[in-house]
């Protein structure tokens, strides 16, 4: 009887594989490890977050260590290890924030959605994270939901914003 094991990278769907080898071709063979950072993107864009089991598949298939994909993925606040809201608002508390408000862009946020930071609100529309600088220092204070940046914000602005999405 012969035993096949089976690799952690098949838990990785063909499409996704294909995807993350678009980014493999940019590196030198040797440096396949470098890829790593796209394919956390892909692999939580697909899942929505990313589990233990996922990172081990990506290591399984860059052939790199697991903790080398944990500390990237635990390093960098654009990856999600839980589940997230349909909307995740990420503020940007670093210093240029810090000093234009973005206390206050925080505590406005927590009191109207009625969570604290690295919460999601029951029915799971938003979750509120806090991040290190999202590089728009001459917009502070900001926050990012999706892909956009929002920026000179104030608590009427914030309204309007989050009046906005489904």
């Amino acid at each position: 009887m012969t035993v096949v094991k089976q690799r952690k990278a098949d838990l990785l769907a063909p499409e996704v594989k294909a995807r993350i080898d678009k980014w493999v071709a940019k590196y030198p063979i040797e440096q396949k490890q470098s890829a790593s950072m796209p394919a956390l993107r892909i692999v939580q864009e697909v899942n929505g977050y990313l589990t233990t089991e996922l990172m081990d598949a990506i290591a399984d298939y860059l052939d790199m260590e697991p903790i080398s994909v944990y500390e990237v993925a635990t390093f960098y606040s654009m990856y999600d290890l839980k589940p997230v809201g349909r909307h995740k608002i990420s503020v940007c508390t670093n210093v240029s924030c810090l000093l234009c408000g973005s206390e206050d862009v925080v505590k406005h946020l927590q009191e109207k959605l009625g969570v604290k930071l690295g919460e999601t609100t029951p029915d799971g529309k938003f979750t509120l994270k806090e991040v290190e600088c999202l590089a728009a220092c001459a917009g502070a204070p900001m926050l990012q939901i999706g892909k956009t940046y929002y920026e000179n914000l104030t608590p009427e602005k914030i309204d309007q914003i989050l009046s906005t999405l489904e």
